[in-house]
Parts: structure tokens; C-alpha cells; sequence
């Protein structure tokens, strides 16, 4: 794994009918480190989803650079987005097995499978499967391809709280046997405390960097509400500026 620096100088949607140019996102720089776990919040519409979609080279209508490294280029990228996006003609497997490239084994899914509770699974079509099922595939298929950088959309809105929670659990579980950068948008900042190493806050458009929180709680205390609303209480009494994101 290699830093990322990821420096957007502007997005600018162009004019639509009577109105205006959109200036989505302007002088944003973001510095990720090997195997960091990052969760990005800002309110709704500010441009995150098109910050995600620039450093996995989905757009490349904007100004600015990726630097992998020493290299200016787009790291290798496993994405999960708010949808699963399952085929649903193909197994739990197939649809796993359709990122994997020619060299990587069939066999590494297995223990993927195994971390997420899927074994059982595996051959099951997604039409069988629940959303929190789902979502879990999906976490497998972007882990599979071993990228730079996870990027992940929201992957747990419309989960219940239990239902997320656990997810949640498994997905830490994967990442700590498979260290990789990730990029996780969310909403809830509880779920980025529980989460993250780091918290990145992010204005409305033009969409820019408000604030950076290294979280101290230890990860062996996170599955504590407690600790979790404690250290969200706090970061709301310090920094005014971050309730108008939530």
C-alpha cells in the first residue's frame, strides 16, 4: 500500500438552462495514509458521491490531480456503492468471482466468505438473499480485487440498527485481517466515531475540507454506546462548526 494525495482544485457542473454554473467542490486536498480508515461526513448533496467518483476515475471532468506515491494516477479501486449492485442471474460466488482477475484463485474468496458469515451462502441467488446479506457481498467483491483504496457510499443506509451494527462489526473484522485505505461516507457520526481513525468534515458546495478529528477512542471500547455518544457529545461541544454538517 502507497499514501494518496488527492488535490481538486474545482468541479464545475455546467449550466443548465437559465441557471448558473454548480461549483461542486474547490481547493480540496485530502492526504490519505496506508491502511487508514477515513470516513468522510457533510450534509446531504455538498458533493461526496462526486469526490468518490473522481478518485476511482469514474469522472474525469475536473481540475486537479491523484497522486499514488510518486505517480500521478488513480489508484486501483474496489468500490461499494449504496446499492449491492448483484447480478442477479449469478450466485453469492459467481457474483464475487466476476472481479477477480485472471491470476487471483478462486480459492481467496473462501476466506472471505468465512470472515463475512457467508460460507453457508455462497451459492445462494441474491433474489434469497436479505439486505444486509447483500451488502456483505458486496464488501467481499471489493475486497476481492486487494486495491489501493476501498471507497464505500453509505453502504449501510436503510439497514436497521442492529442490522448495521453487525455489519459494521464484520466489515472492522475484514479490514483488520486485510488492512486497506478506506474512504467511508456517512451521514452518522456515531457510525464514523465507531468506525474511523480519522473523521474528515466537509462543507456545502463548493465543497471543501471544514475539519479533521483523529478519534482517540481505543477500537476495544467502540462497541461501548456510551463511549461512542460521550466522544460525539464532546466533538459537538468543540466544534460548533460540525453540527450544520449533520
Amino acid at each position: 500500500m502507497t499514501p494518496i494525495q488527492i488535490n481538486i482544485n474545482s468541479k464545475i457542473y455546467p449550466a443548465v438552462e437559465k441557471a448558473g454554473q454548480h461549483v461542486a467542490i474547490a481547493d480540496l486536498k485530502l492526504s490519505l495514509n496506508s491502511g487508514e480508515f477515513i470516513c468522510l461526513v457533510g450534509p446531504s448533496g455538498c458533493g461526496k458521491t462526486t469526490l468518490l467518483n473522481i478518485i476511482a476515475g469514474l469522472d474525469t471532468d475536473y481540475e486537479g490531480e491523484i497522486i499514488v506515491g510518486r505517480q500521478h494516477t488513480h489508484p486501483k479501486i474496489g468500490y461499494i456503492f449504496q446499492n449491492p449492485r448483484l447480478l442477479p442471474w449469478r450466485t453469492v460466488r459467481e457474483n464475487i468471482e466476476l472481479v477477480l482477475d485472471s491470476h487471483q484463485s478462486t480459492d481467496s474468496i473462501d476466506p472471505l466468505l468465512e470472515t463475512m458469515q457467508l460460507t453457508q451462502a455462497q451459492h445462494v441467488y441474491p433474489e434469497r438473499l436479505s439486505l444486509g446479506m447483500s451488502r456483505r457481498v458486496s464488501i467481499i467483491r471489493a475486497f476481492a480485487v486487494d486495491p489501493e483504496v476501498l471507497l464505500m457510499d453509505e453502504p449501510f443506509v436503510s439497514l436497521d440498527a442492529p442490522t448495521a451494527r453487525q455489519v459494521r462489526e464484520l466489515l472492522l473484522k475484514l479490514w483488520q485481517q486485510r488492512p486497506h485505505t478506506v474512504l467511508f461516507v456517512t451521514h452518522d457520526l456515531r457510525e464514523a466515531i465507531a468506525l474511523a481513525d480519522r473523521i474528515i468534515f466537509l462543507s456545502a458546495p463548493p465543497m471543501h475540507v471544514i475539519r479533521e478529528i483523529i478519534v482517540p477512542v481505543p477500537r476495544n471500547e467502540r462497541r461501548d454506546e456510551a463511549s461512542l455518544e460521550a466522544f460525539r457529545q464532546q466533538l459537538l461541544q468543540n466544534y460548533s462548526d460540525i453540527k450544520q454538517l449533520l
